[in-house]
């Protein structure tokens, strides 16, 4: 049986155009302020020499030194992340991972780093110093914290954060290239906030060098999957189509790919077949299939057999909570975070699948 979005009801729809006029005005306050942005770390040709870690302070440029792996922003530049840098941060991770007790998912976050939070700390994943809580539990973002929003570098620093304190729990951050972050990485800038504008022109970069492979952040990125597989659900941003079927793929071809291909230019990719496939059009980060009328399930049926799994759980196409499709077998859970007004998650913890609200809550998926 298949299962589509609803249409919104009148009443819904002026709550939600409500909602969108309060982050328009809120955006518009917050262009106006002046920029308060960082930290940026770059690798150094002396290897041995402090290396320096960049900031931005009120449109100023600042420099403070690393110093025993911790980052500390200069005196007077608002609440920017202070960083422990991770020694493991360009270690790539297995495809596929079984046994695990518990999961949680999100997506599209978009720089809507206090929405991001506030929702995590209401479903107990962090704890109230933002610290990860979630034990040996996984967490799965499948993409997309680039563009739009105001607090990009916020979010990855977050993330950052996660990635280690998660494993030190004997946990695991997994966290999935989206079309956005390959857009981002070959130089596709045409939904960057404007205030990041400040940051390229003072760091004398352009935005996506400022998260090339020289930096920190850019390094960390370069070792993520774009798939993963976590007991009977496969995690990635936009969707698997049948064409990944007729190409004989695995994740570890995939992933593989996606790592050695990120940096080039859409023309590079374009030249290529499956490299074409992989990044554009039907390829897993934005094809939307699922969500068009007269959808095939057969054809669904098909590609959870060749992944051996029961669900397919993904971001890109926004819905305004996490819904499932097709009795569950598609869940999508980019939950529209980005309109910055709020948001939702997904459990799966003993084969029961839950939408975490916004607000705490928790309800039977």
């Amino acid at each position: 049986m298949k299962k589509f979005i609803a249409y919104p009801s009148l009443a819904l729809l002026a709550v939600t155009q409500l909602a969108i006029a309060s982050t328009t005005a809120t955006t518009q306050a917050i262009e106006a302020l002046p920029v308060t942005d960082g930290p940026y770390l770059f690798a150094q040709a002396n290897s041995d020499a402090p290396r320096t870690a960049y900031w931005i302070c009120t449109d100023k440029l600042r420099t403070t030194q690393v110093q025993d792996s911790h980052l500390v922003s200069p005196d007077n530049c608002g609440g920017l992340p202070q960083p422990t840098l991770n020694p493991k941060a360009r270690e790539i991770s297995a495809n596929t991972y079984t046994d695990i007790k518990k999961v949680v998912a999100l997506s599209d976050v978009h720089g809507q780093f206090d929405i991001l939070i506030t929702l995590l700390r209401n479903q107990n994943i962090i704890d109230t110093n933002n610290n990860w809580a979630f034990g040996d539990g996984h967490m799965v973002m499948t993409g997309d914290m680039f563009d739009r929003g105001h607090q990009v570098n916020e979010v990855l620093w977050f993330m950052y954060k996660l990635d280690r304190q998660a494993a030190e729990a004997g946990g695991k951050l997994h966290l999935l290239m989206g079309n956005h972050e390959q857009m981002v990485m070959r130089g596709d800038l045409r939904y960057v906030h404007e205030r990041y504008q400040v940051a390229a022109k003072l760091l004398e970069r352009s935005y996506d060098e400022l998260y090339d492979s020289s930096s920190e952040i850019g390094q960390w990125l370069r070792a993520k999957h774009t798939l993963v597989k976590i007991n009977d659900t496969l995690f990635l941003h936009g969707g698997i189509s049948s064409e990944w079927i007729d190409r004989e793929l695995t994740l570890d071809i995939a992933n593989d790919l996606y790592r050695k291909n990120i940096d080039s230019s859409k023309a590079e990719l374009k030249q290529d077949e499956q490299l074409n496939f992989l990044f554009f059009g039907n390829g897993p980060t934005w094809y939307r299939g699922y969500f068009k009328p007269g959808y095939d399930e057969a054809e669904l049926d098909k590609i959870l057999d060749y992944f051996e799994v029961k669900h397919i759980v993904v971001g890109h196409t926004s819905q305004e909570r996490v819904l499932g499709l097709y009795n569950n077998k598609v869940i999508a859970v980019d939950s529209s975070i980005k309109e910055g007004v709020s948001g939702e998650l997904l459990l799966i913890q003993d084969n029961a699948l839950t939408r975490g609200l916004y607000n705490g809550d928790r309800i039977a998926l």
